[in-house]
């Protein structure tokens, strides 16, 4: 239930025939909307302002989201006159708070023009290539760049490592606690196995010729093994970051069947590609590819900042999910020889199973709204 930032008074969801949704508290008459929907009425250039300097950080936030509680960026846009409108903004699900007269107070769009039917069609048909060729040159040279860069310094630092960053949160409706505790289980394991590494990876790893090892418990040792500091980080950060939205959406059972899944099946998806290797694979890459392929298919308007060239972009996750798949299959040329240890089946295998999981929850859902060890023996990451 969204609630006043200034009253704390429960919002009333009212239609409007031109904008859309928009949220109204019956005791200040403040009201909140969406980005999206304030683009309706209000001139896009002054909208993509209020966007950008929210995203700055460097306004301070004093009220809660009516939808998500999180603290508001108060944003001054300047109006004519001389005037200055401090808007509150959430950079976590776009809504844009409006006390009493503060809407009222920004230039609206022009009214559209009133087609003429006396047109001829040449006439008509000139107009609609006009307004198309008006649209493109609005839009920017490349539509995956964001001019206004990364919301934190550091998470510049995190893409120069070649880790995509989330570029905007989405509001959880549940506690991720099968995330944290699995993210939890993983790290605490992996840090205590780090002073003994190399016997223990030999003992415990996943080797393809010798796959039923403790009668098969390798299967699920290893995915709690790491090769190194930094393999380990990056696993969890993968699990972190795509794990909390996938379980939101998918509820405890469906979303911890789909990781022992495309565990299982990354696994296997590794022993048939080489049957008789002897070297253990350690690492939860194969389970983490599962939730990496759902999230990306399940929410396709999600999108990820990287760095290219020291450029930040930001990209769809589909986009992003491709070029992932693109770096698999590469590597699995450079398996072929022998230059890279990294699991890269075990990935494609859980990737499958995450896919297959989207193809069968995506009805019901529609229907509702690497480091190496010392040894020369190198253990496989996934």
């Amino acid at each position: 239930m969204f609630t006043c930032p200034h009253c704390n008074t429960s919002l009333i969801r009212r239609k409007s025939p031109v904008l859309g949704l928009v949220w109204v508290c019956p005791s200040c008459r403040g009201r909140a909307m969406t980005l999206e929907v304030l683009r309706k009425a209000v001139p896009q250039p002054l909208v993509n302002r209020l966007w950008q300097k929210a995203r700055s950080g460097q306004y301070a936030t004093h009220r809660s989201c009516p939808a998500c509680k999180r603290r508001m960026a108060e944003v001054p846009i300047a109006l004519p006159a001389d005037k200055v409108l401090p808007l509150d903004v959430c950079t976590g699900c776009h809504f844009v708070w409006f006390d009493p007269q503060e809407f009222e107070s920004l230039p609206k769009c022009p009214p559209k023009p009133v087609q003429d039917d006396t047109l001829s069609p040449k006439a008509k048909e000139a107009l609609a290539l006009a307004k198309l060729d008006a649209l493109n040159h609005e839009q920017p040279t490349l539509s995956g760049v964001a001019d206004e860069g990364p919301d934190h310094w550091w998470h510049f630092v995190i893409a120069l490592c070649g880790i995509p960053v989330e570029y905007n949160d989405t509001p959880l409706k549940n506690r991720p606690v099968v995330t944290w505790l699995l993210a939890t289980v993983i790290a605490v394991v992996s840090l205590l196995t780090f002073t003994n590494l190399e016997p223990i990876v030999k003992e415990w790893g996943m080797i393809p010729a010798e796959f039923s090892r403790h009668f098969g418990l390798t299967f699920a040792t290893s995915f709690l093994l790491h090769a190194g500091l930094f393999h380990l980080i990056g696993n969890l950060y993968f699990l972190i970051i795509f794990g909390d939205n996938t379980e939101d959406v998918l509820g405890k059972g469906r979303y911890l069947l789909l990781i022992v899944a495309a565990a299982v099946v990354g696994d296997v998806a590794h022993i048939l590609a080489d049957p008789r290797a002897a070297v253990p694979c350690v690492g939860a890459s194969g389970g983490i590819s599962g939730i990496l392929a759902y999230y990306c298919l399940r929410f396709p308007k999600a999108s990820v900042g990287i760095v290219w060239w020291f450029r930040w972009f930001r990209l769809p996750v589909g986009i992003m999910f491709a070029l992932w798949v693109f770096t698999q299959i590469t590597d699995a040329f450079w398996i072929s020889a022998d230059i890279t240890n990294v699991a890269v089946f075990a990935h494609l295998g859980g990737a499958a199973v995450g896919v297959l999981f989207w193809l069968w929850t995506r009805q019901s859902f529609s229907a509702c709204t690497p480091q190496p060890a010392a040894s020369s023996l190198k253990p496989s990451q996934e």
